[in-house]
């Protein structure tokens, strides 16, 4: 199989996965912006953060944000850490929606591989990716579990944790360590109090 068939397979793949036309009344650029705030952790989001996922400009991402929280979807929070910044959240509206997201149909299909293959083809894909977004000058998102900046024993004062984030020197909760965030640099192994969280090496 030759390269460019890869890339008409994957290009062609993530455009049946994210739906043709209007699915529940939204439009594929609103469901991604639902998928981007279901999954980014709390540095990521923002509007410029989502703008940078999805590779386009702050005032169309802006705009996408604004036509979804009209329709009920997203509601701005006040930042516990910074009460100066402002971040997004789903409400529950959006949380019953997501639940017949047409991307569950391409989540089905991944699930469907058999296990050993799913593994090399998440390591292909993560590849692929990174280059593309060397190459483009984007960043390269990903999940704390695999980022340069995770560090064990953080804690604070009123909230004790085994993480924290060394580029914004929070504590993390176990439960966000799968959050898509806008500052992951690709790490290596590290190891914590709990059991050794797999990184990837640079």
């Amino acid at each position: 199989m030759n390269s460019h068939l890869i890339a008409e397979l994957v290009l062609h793949l993530g455009r049946i996965a994210s739906g043709e036309g209007l699915v529940d009344g939204l439009t594929v650029n609103q469901w991604a912006a639902l998928r981007y705030f279901a999954q980014a952790n709390r540095f990521s989001r923002t509007p410029s953060a989502f703008a940078a996922f999805h590779a386009t400009t702050r005032g169309t991402a802006s705009q996408t944000i604004k036509s979804i929280e009209v329709l009920g979807y997203l509601t701005r929070v006040r930042s516990e850490d910074d009460k100066r910044s402002v971040r997004l959240a789903l409400t529950d509206k959006a949380k019953n929606i997501l639940a017949n997201d047409p991307f569950e149909s391409l989540v089905r299909a991944a699930d469907s591989l058999p296990h050993g293959v799913q593994g090399q083809f998440s390591n292909a894909l993560q590849r692929m990716l990174a280059q593309v977004a060397q190459e483009r000058g984007n960043p390269l998102f990903g999940t704390c579990k695999s980022c340069q900046y995770l560090e064990s024993d953080g804690c604070s004062r009123n909230d004790p944790s085994p993480y924290a984030c060394g580029f914004t020197n929070e504590p993390l909760h176990l439960k966000e360590l799968n959050g898509v965030c806008v500052n992951f640099i690709p790490g290596k192994f590290v190891t914590t109090k709990s059991p050794i969280v797999r990184v990837l090496s640079r």
